[in-house]
């Protein structure tokens, strides 16, 4: 007996396409809503400088009669930063835009306007993270000490808290006065928690965690829930507001990756050198796969080189570091790299498992410290007030071309595109610091 199965009208089955598209991820915007706003002025350069006048050394002992003490010199602080230019752009054809059955324009634009805030963000955290002031958990002397179970708790906290107040690191809600005093009106009855001077946090959601297994932490938090003061807050413990943010970067150690010496195909002088790589997130840009370095490669030049093939791991890009060190600090030099851009002949954006030829030392550019392998750190910002600043040049700009032009006669794509001009600088040092931790729950994430 014949039978017709499905399988035999295949070519007759139309494809179902649901008209609204799929959800992304939801990231935080989080760390620039606690950066003062400074607005440069346009035809002064892009470099921003702002001065603090120091305390004077209080007096030693008594003044002698009819005698004018010597006096004090007032010292001044200099600080500097500036800003650069970043955009980017989505192109689509107009064939794109006639035979796809979503508005691919219309969800460019909306994909560009998620890319600036991200982009904002993402940056602002690489500025902070070269903070000065950095507590790791157990009192260890470095990241490399870190272990799968050195998570935050309240102990690690207090330190970091009592080191700002200790320091004098400004708070937020507090006035302008250098020697604050709090004054409460008379028949009032106190200040409320919202109006109270507090530091605020900045912790990955993993580390927010670790502190919800605290009962202590868990019952500050329940009680401050219903007086939030910024975006995705979720309390207050112990003069600090702890805000939650998933773009917090994080490193992961991973074993060295070593490379092959040669005698030619580079400018490479004799020596030992070593190399670091790093792998950069393709979703952000940050380089959360760190390497160890590797055992000393000895080259004989000055012709040398040095072959390098990056870890096979999707999702990344990676970066080779080259120094006649254990701590690298330039790029290494190769043709692998970009060809147009800052670091066009860099060996960075390089692709899973490809090779790259280091032939010589690079751009001077710092990777990040590794931690020891295995292990994934994460840092925990505790910030005072203008610890730092946003500085801007020129602000946000988007461009939506969809017309014919000379150099697009036939109106063949359409461009969403955006630039700003601005920068993140670390007014104090002493205003801020960062706690870097593991997570007890790493092992059990995705």
């Amino acid at each position: 007996m014949t039978t017709n199965n499905a399988s035999n009208f295949a070519a007759d089955v139309g494809k179902y396409i649901q008209k609204k598209t799929l959800q992304l991820t939801q990231l935080q915007i989080v760390l620039s809503q606690f950066g003062e706003k400074t607005k440069l002025p346009n035809g002064m350069g892009t470099t921003y400088n702002a001065f603090r006048y120091e305390r004077v050394p209080l007096p030693y002992t008594t003044l002698a009669e009819g005698i004018p003490p010597a006096g004090q010199t007032m010292t001044i602080t200099q600080v500097t930063g500036s800003v650069a230019q970043w955009g980017d752009l989505i192109r689509v054809t107009d064939v794109a835009e006639l035979t796809i059955f979503h508005p691919v324009f219309k969800k460019a634009i909306e994909l560009v306007g998620l890319a600036v805030t991200e982009t904002i963000e993402r940056n602002t955290f690489n500025a902070v993270m070269g903070g000065t002031q950095v507590n790791y958990v157990g009192a260890v002397g470095s990241r490399a000490a870190l272990s799968g179970g050195s998570v935050l708790t309240p102990h690690e906290l207090n330190r970091a808290i009592g080191a700002l107040n200790t320091l004098g690191a400004r708070h937020y809600a507090s006035t302008s006065e250098t020697d604050e005093k709090m004054k409460v009106a008379s028949g009032a009855k106190g200040i409320s928690m919202a109006n109270q001077p507090h530091y605020v946090a900045v912790i990955h959601p993993l580390v927010e965690t670790d502190l919800r297994e605290n009962s202590t932490v868990v019952t500050a938090w329940s009680y401050s829930d219903v007086q939030k003061l910024y975006n995705s807050e979720i309390g207050q413990w112990s003069q600090v507001r702890f805000t939650r943010s998933n773009m917090v970067p994080y490193y992961t150690g991973y074993a060295l990756v070593t490379g092959t010496p040669s005698t030619s195909g580079g400018t490479l002088a004799s020596g030992t050198y070593y190399i670091r790589v790093t792998g950069q997130l393709n979703s952000n840009g940050y380089e959360s796969y760190v390497a160890q370095v590797s055992t000393g490669l000895s080259v004989t030049g000055p012709t040398g080189s040095i072959s390098v093939t990056v870890p096979n791991v999707p999702g990344y890009t990676f970066n080779v570091y080259i120094g006649t060190t254990t701590t690298p600090v330039n790029l290494g030099a190769s043709a692998s790299g970009p060809t147009t851009g800052p670091l066009a002949g860099q060996a960075t954006q390089l692709a899973p498992g490809s090779t790259a030829v280091i032939t010589a030392l690079g751009v001077a550019q710092v990777p990040p410290a590794a931690p020891a392998t295995g292990v994934t750190v994460y840092p925990t910002f505790i910030f005072g007030k203008e610890a730092f600043v946003q500085l801007e040049l020129d602000g946000l700009k988007t461009y939506y071309l969809d017309k014919a032009d000379k150099s697009d006669p036939n109106n063949q794509t359409r461009v969403v595109s955006w630039k700003v001009f601005y920068g993140t600088m670390i007014m104090n040092n002493n205003f801020f610091m960062r706690i870097e931790s593991s997570s007890a729950f790493t092992a059990t994430f995705g």
